[in-house]
């Protein structure tokens, strides 16, 4: 891979250009990245690929390796891995609650407390998510609710 770095006193704007012989999955991994500077997430639903506002998100869940990306109508596929979408979304008010979830905090209706120092959040979508008890503490700081 080959990087060139141009700078134009003259640009108004950030220009990126991609030059690949084929679209592979890195490449796509490489856009998706950039994307999320512009606060869109990259996700597929059957062999089509959406751009996600992040905003419209409520949870991302992973299963089996996979992460699947929960918004208030539909659920999307990510290429990212939830450690990855973790570090990327952390500063757009995303918090990971327990080993497979990573929940909007705008999106949080409500919370109780659950058995073993547990948080049960339900969601904007009605969905409930708990929170596991070693994340449980940096949820409450998180919000400013100890």
């Amino acid at each position: 891979m080959k990087i060139e770095i141009y700078v134009d006193e003259a640009a108004e704007d950030l220009q990126i250009s991609v030059t690949c012989k084929q679209l592979t999955p890195d490449v796509e991994k490489l856009l998706a990245t950039l994307r999320m500077m512009n606060r869109q997430l990259t996700a597929r639903k059957g062999d089509e690929i959406y751009l996600l506002d992040i905003a419209q998100i409520i949870y991302i869940e992973s299963v089996d390796r996979k992460c699947f990306i929960y918004t208030s109508k539909e659920i999307y596929e990510s290429e990212f891995r939830l450690y990855e979408l973790e570090r990327q979304l952390e500063e757009y008010g995303f918090f990971r609650v327990s080993k497979s979830f990573l929940i909007h905090l705008q999106s949080i209706q409500s919370l109780k407390a659950d058995i073993n120092r547990k948080i049960r959040v339900t969601m904007s979508n009605g969905e409930q998510i708990i929170a596991s008890r070693q994340y449980a503490d940096g949820l409450k700081k998180r919000l400013g609710v100890i």
